[in-house]
């Protein structure tokens, strides 16, 4: 049998060979550090004979899926764990997350902090057994069977029926589930539960609520270490605890889930995001455009979304009529274009929306401004010419960075998202368009000097597409930036121009979004400052104290001429001791305090201190105005 490995170099195998033999033939090193397998895209155990012919794949303990092995394996082991110390938990899901997994349990009492601490202690006692993690394949009887007990497990297998099951077998504990796994428990060593949550099952609040054990995992243990110390920061810099500390933003219990308000603060900086925004914009040559927060269903029939996406979105009746609450505002910004016949030398068009949409988000998939029901897209939408794609992909690149690098994000995760080329009928539009899109992706990639991951057949089925993936101050990756080109939507509306030979030809469209949401993209950057923003950002940039009440209209004279020359400054009367006031001052995060007494007043000065720098002595309110709009300029 001959197995092709990535590079595309094949592989003789004997009939009876297991996979394990198979890629000792390809290295030493290679075997040692090797986990699983895919073949043809199907998970397998090292142990396992070669079934068949296919395309290959070593999962090995040095890439990010020998990791996702690592912490399914983790997951399993849980709930072996749990198995054994409380009999009749009935088992959802267990899967691998970004940074750890979890396991969904049903259980008449709330598992407490010490039934975690005992579970560790089972978990490690079970992995100390060095079990083999043994894979199989059953059929749905089969496994409704050996499930028969476990109400969740069954009705996973009735939503797979008719297909080939697999189980995985860890000791004591058997689950339904692809995979992959690691050989054995031996490679369990470094993990640790972290808390307990509410979860309904499969994210639907008409279901049952489970119990949600997460917990985290490592091959060495001062990786396990190190997370558990970003973990604690993370807790520090959590948005939505800044956001009620600062406050900024909150979710009200009145109003419902996934609805973000904006206090007066939190409004200040959103709209110095937003007035950034629009300028570097309108300077690279885009239009800003305002689009209906409701329209009739028609339009969403002819985009799509009403096949295909009618589940997330608000639709209610007016005037006999369906009408949707816009989820995305892509068909909005089309009728725009769509006005009047376009020419090639109009191109290309770039529209821009701040545009607030909505979408009927899982409740148990909401987390404060990170997952919202309503949020603000920085929405655009590029229409060019085929010969125009390269440089407005790159023109998108340029200006992402200069962006992200204004708000302090430096470092960044890319992938390219492709299609997969053995499976190019599941995708619209023709194949001279898909290699001229995905050609133009990647060499603005190239041009930019960008690292990239190759993301082959995660492609949505009408375009490829590039993700940017923020990296914060404690090393954590967040979507954000999103290119992504598309080939349905203008066949969809007939979104067309005429080209120089006088024919019409359909127009290249890219959706782009760099913040992705303005939620989601201020609580990261809530996250990633701690709270502490640059002077441009923070909503109080100077905040004068007055150290008796004798000086209390010298202090208010001094904050009204900081307004006067373009600063957000507030003065604190009260008949406070001056270190309240400034302790105050510093759990808002005032970038610069300023404090006055008897000495100032007489010599119309200020003594400044700052919440970076300390004290930095005596200055004059006009001097110390123009360093600080300086400061401003600069968004530093």
């Amino acid at each position: 049998m001959l197995l092709t490995l990535p590079d595309g170099k094949t592989l003789e195998v004997a009939p009876g060979a297991t996979f394990r033999e198979a890629i000792a033939t390809l290295g030493e090193g290679l075997a040692r550090d090797a986990l699983a397998v895919t073949l043809d895209d199907r998970h397998h155990a090292l142990n396992e004979q070669v079934p068949r012919a296919g395309r290959l794949k070593v999962i090995t303990r040095t890439s990010a899926e020998g990791l996702d092995a690592l912490r399914h394996s983790s997951a399993h082991l849980l709930a072996w764990a749990v198995q054994d110390l409380f009999p009749g938990v009935k088992f959802a899901f267990g899967p691998a997350i970004e940074g750890g997994f979890y396991y969904d349990f049903e259980r008449a009492s709330p598992f407490s902090d010490e039934d975690l601490a005992a579970i560790e202690a089972k978990m490690r006692e079970l992995a100390a057994t060095k079990a083999p993690i043994l894979r199989r394949e059953v059929d749905p009887a089969q496994a409704r069977s050996l499930f028969a007990d476990q109400p969740y497990k069954l009705e996973q297998i009735a939503s797979l029926a008719g297909e080939s099951l697999t189980v995985y077998e860890m000791g004591g504990f058997r689950d339904l589930c692809e995979g992959p796994h690691v050989p054995g428990t031996s490679e369990l060593k470094a993990f640790r539960l972290l808390h307990v949550a509410g979860a309904y099952w499969r994210g639907d609040s008409s279901r049952p609520m489970l119990q949600r054990i997460y917990g985290t995992a490592f091959f060495k243990k001062s990786e396990l270490d190190a997370h558990l110390a970003m973990l604690e920061e993370a807790k520090k810099r959590d948005h939505r605890r800044l956001g009620r500390e600062l406050d900024l933003f909150g979710i009200m219990d009145e109003a419902g889930p996934g609805l973000t308000f904006w206090f007066p603060r939190g409004d200040i900086l959103r709209e110095q995001v937003v007035e950034y925004w629009k300028h570097v914009h309108r300077e690279r040559g885009y239009v800003t455009v305002t689009t209906p927060h409701i329209s009739q269903a028609d339009l969403w029939e002819t985009s799509g979304h009403m096949q295909f996406y009618r589940d997330n979105m608000y639709v209610f009746e007016q005037d006999g009529r369906p009408h949707v609450i816009k989820p995305m505002n892509c068909p909005g910004h089309i009728l725009i274009y769509k006005r009047q016949v376009r020419s090639y030398r109009h191109l290309p068009i770039r529209y821009a929306e701040l545009g607030t949409v909505y979408r009927a988000e899982l409740k148990g998939t909401l987390h404060g401004l990170l997952r919202v029901r309503g949020f603000t897209q920085d929405d655009a939408h590029i229409f060019c010419t085929p010969e125009q794609l390269e440089d407005e992909v790159s023109g998108v690149l340029d200006l992402t960075r200069e962006i992200l690098g204004t708000f302090g994000f430096h470092d960044y995760k890319v992938e390219l998202s492709v299609r997969d080329p053995e499976r190019r009928d599941k995708y619209a539009g023709e194949d001279e368009e898909w290699e001229a899109a995905e050609g133009s992706l990647v060499k603005a990639l190239d041009k930019h000097g960008l690292d990239y991951s190759r993301e082959e057949g995660e492609a949505v089925f009408y375009g490829p597409k590039i993700d940017i993936k923020l990296i914060d101050a404690i090393g954590r990756r967040w979507q954000a930036t999103t290119v992504q080109f598309d080939f349905n939507l203008p066949r969809r509306f007939g979104v067309t121009y005429v080209d120089a030979q006088g024919q019409e030809r359909f127009a290249y469209m890219v959706h782009r979004a760099i913040f992705g949401s303005l939620e989601r993209f201020i609580g990261v950057l809530t996250e990633h400052h701690a709270g502490d923003f640059p002077l441009w950002l923070s909503p109080e940039q100077v905040r004068v104290l007055s150290v008796s009440r004798d000086q209390a209209n010298y202090a208010a004279a001094v904050a009204a001429r900081l307004r006067a020359c373009g600063l957000r400054a507030d003065a604190d009367l009260r008949d406070e001791k001056i270190g309240f006031k400034i302790r105050e001052a510093e759990l808002l995060k005032v970038p610069y305090m300023l404090v006055v007494g008897r000495k100032e007043e007489e010599a119309d000065t200020v003594a400044v201190r700052a919440r970076r720098g300390g004290d930095l002595g005596g200055r004059v309110v006009a001097d110390l105005c123009r360093e600080l709009l300086d400061e401003i300029a600069a968004r530093k």
